[in-house]
């Protein structure tokens, strides 16, 4: 009987090499092909749970939550600035599906922020943002720009109304606060078409005082009695006594006056 002789079943290297490598639980840091490297938990081989990952490319750096691979749940993302060397926040806020989406604020620059809504990496929702040159707009986003209801405040001004596409379209109030005046009308693509305008402030007289009335005189009335007395004669009508002796009387009050 010939004999016959099994061989044992070696398995192949890169198999052990790639069970090896399965990332799950807690692990240290990670380095990828390009450079980023990952600091965090793991499951299935995939980025899961907590961790922060340093993004080489874009000098950026991440840390919060992970699902998955992606971003998803609460985290900062902040860029490393050149000058000092040191990490600047940029977002912190909720994350979907590796975008920001929900409730966060984004830093734009030194003095100029944006709080509110995101959805697929887009202000969205109900938001305020601030600029640097103090205006500030609190209203609805859609995309990045102003859509539906909202309010800009500007150095002297202010606009209460409907929003599309960043322009002021459909009714809306315009506050001028230098004068005091409110247009109330109706917009189409940031130009008024029509509405009316009015004054609020009213503006009161200033106060002068109590101002004296002035005497009223007759510049010469010995003359004007004389001239009356001749008129009256040459019509033949005889002035009577009474009143003759009033006007005397009349006369001589005025000439101590």
């Amino acid at each position: 009987m010939p004999l016959r002789k099994t061989f044992r079943r070696i398995e192949a290297l890169w198999r052990d090499w790639d069970r090896r490598a399965q990332k799950s639980g807690l692990r240290s840091t990670v380095y990828s092909v390009n450079g980023d490297e990952y600091t965090g938990e793991w499951m299935d081989n995939l980025k899961h749970g907590k961790g922060a990952c340093i993004y080489k490319q874009v000098n950026a750096i991440y840390q919060g939550d992970w699902i998955c691979g992606k971003r998803c749940g609460y985290g900062t993302y902040s860029v490393k600035s050149a000058s000092t060397g040191e990490y600047i926040r940029v977002y912190a806020g909720n994350w979907s599906n590796d975008k920001k989406h929900g409730f966060g604020t984004y830093y734009c620059s030194e003095g100029e922020y944006y709080e509110g809504g995101w959805e697929c990496g887009h202000r969205s929702g109900w938001g305020k943002m601030i600029y640097a040159n103090g205006d500030m707009y609190e209203g609805e986003w859609q995309k990045d720009k102003y859509c539906g209801q909202g309010i800009l405040f500007s150095a002297n001004s202010r606009y209460e109304g409907s929003w599309k596409e960043g322009m002021k379209h459909g009714p809306g109030k315009f506050y001028y606060m230098d004068t005091g005046r409110i247009y109330d009308g109706y917009w189409m693509k940031d130009i008024a078409k029509c509405g009316t305008l009015e004054d609020t402030v009213g503006t009161e007289a200033p106060d002068t005082g109590k101002l004296p009335i002035p005497e009223v005189k007759v510049a010469d009335p010995k003359s004007v009695l004389e001239e009356a007395t001749r008129s009256l004669t040459s019509t033949g009508q005889n002035i009577p006594i009474t009143l003759a002796q009033s006007m005397g009387t009349l006369l001589d009050h005025c000439y101590r006056e």
